[in-house]
């Protein structure tokens, strides 16, 4: 098996890990905003309260999220899956037309979202090829609506119970 098809088996295996569907967004340093789709967003610890995400080396924004004292975490709900696809893909204007909010140090909180996470940035430590960023949660707010989820390749609802 060649290396491209060992990566392409991992990451199919990690595919049947459900995750949800969050977007990062933050200052980019120049007065801009930067935003982005991440899946590996998780709780780390409640006392302090930390979150961590990772990001890939290769990323544009890469510069921008290392440097940023600050961003914020927007789990998306069930029906943003069209802003998942916004900020996963490389647009001149990523926040035109959302009404968002801004956060804690700048960071743009999106409307409508399951959750948010305003995050101080608080360790960054390398992970093979991503960086793994930790942030100390500042401030918090969560909705009782259905998350955004993403399994074996495809965007996923919960079932009713």
């Amino acid at each position: 098996m060649t290396k491209r098809q060992q990566h392409r088996a991992l990451r199919d295996a990690l595919g049947q890990f459900a995750t949800g569907v969050a977007v990062v967004t933050a200052r980019n340093g120049q007065g801009g905003f930067v935003g982005m789709t991440i899946n590996s967003f998780s709780s780390v610890s409640l006392d302090p309260p930390l979150v961590l995400w990772s990001l890939s080396l290769e990323s544009p924004s890469r510069v921008f999220f290392e440097s940023a004292p600050h961003y914020a975490i927007n789990v998306l709900a069930a029906d943003q899956q069209e802003w998942s696809q916004r900020f996963a893909t490389p647009h001149v204007d990523k926040f035109n037309g959302i009404g968002w909010t801004e956060g804690l140090g700048g960071a743009p909180l999106l409307p409508g979202c399951a959750a948010w996470f305003e995050c101080r940035s608080a360790l960054q430590y390398p992970g093979g090829d991503h960086v793994i960023l930790v942030g100390e949660v500042e401030r918090f707010h969560g909705e009782p609506r259905a998350p955004l989820v993403f399994h074996g390749g495809r965007y996923r609802r919960l079932a009713e119970e």
